[in-house]
């Protein structure tokens, strides 16, 4: 069987790869993977546990809430443990759990084929953009 040609960036499966049920998973957790908070935080905790304020500084733009938030959403997942020390003030630790350490080379190979390919993405969108009709 010979596959119809493709323009660049396209590609044509089978129609039988596509199952609902594993669409909604896989989507379910590239949503969470895939978000940017989400990248960012496990990578910080890639060196190892660190306190909120740590992360906070350590991310730069990020909100109180909005770091409140991701930590939660990684600790539900279980990419992320939270340890509560009995001290005077309570001292709270962030950790990667195993299944977060598995997700550090998948993210950080991410990362460096962002790095290494933004500005040819840059690149792309200005010719497309050039080629699109004004509205």
């Amino acid at each position: 069987m010979t596959m119809p040609k493709t323009q660049e960036g396209t590609s044509l499966l089978p129609g039988n790869l596509h199952e609902p049920g594993d669409c909604r998973a896989i989507s379910a957790v590239l949503s969470r993977v895939g978000d940017k908070w989400t990248v960012l935080v496990v990578s910080a905790l890639g060196g190892g546990p660190k306190r909120f304020n740590e992360l906070r500084k350590a991310l730069g733009s990020i909100s109180q809430r909005m770091l409140t938030l991701t930590l939660r959403a990684l600790e539900r997942d279980g990419l992320v443990t939270r340890t509560v020390f009995p001290t005077v003030p309570p001292r709270v630790d962030y950790e990667l759990t195993r299944l977060g350490r598995s997700l550090l080379e998948p993210v950080n190979g991410l990362s460096a084929w962002a790095r290494a390919n933004r500005t040819a993405m840059e690149a792309a969108r200005a010719r497309f953009d050039a080629n699109e009709p004004a509205k």
